[in-house]
């Protein structure tokens, strides 16, 4: 099972810029922790520029500064309790509250990845 972890774009504004270097350091343990767990997929943030909105008919406007989520990460996990844990632990290094939510699984998606796979070592 897959499940989003995130904050929201404004979580960590009360953090003192001169603490955020310790706060990265903390993030990329615990991401360490989740790769040498076999769980992480993706971690990242949003970046504080607007987002680009592409149109049915491929025109591209200029669209609002994220507003919802700052950081993210991916994990791949038994089920909803290791989910939490985890989501505990990102919590303690990034400083701030983390929201939990499981991603839709799609057996046709799967399926396709799993034979462009096959398809790509061969």
């Amino acid at each position: 099972m897959r499940f989003l972890i995130y904050f929201g774009a404004h979580a960590m504004d009360d953090i003192p810029q001169d603490q955020m270097v310790d706060v990265a350091r903390a993030a990329h343990a615990t991401c360490q922790d989740a790769i040498n767990a076999g769980v992480y997929v993706l971690a990242g943030g949003i970046l504080e520029t607007p987002a680009d909105i592409v149109h049915t008919d491929g025109s591209v406007t200029e669209g609002d500064y994220p507003d919802a989520i700052g950081g993210f990460t991916v994990i791949d996990v038994e089920d909803r309790e290791e989910a939490l844990r985890w989501a505990a632990k990102i919590a303690v290094a990034c400083r701030c509250a983390q929201e939990v939510r499981e991603i839709g699984f799609d057996s046709e998606l799967a399926d396709m990845l799993e034979e462009a796979t096959r398809r790509n070592l061969k």
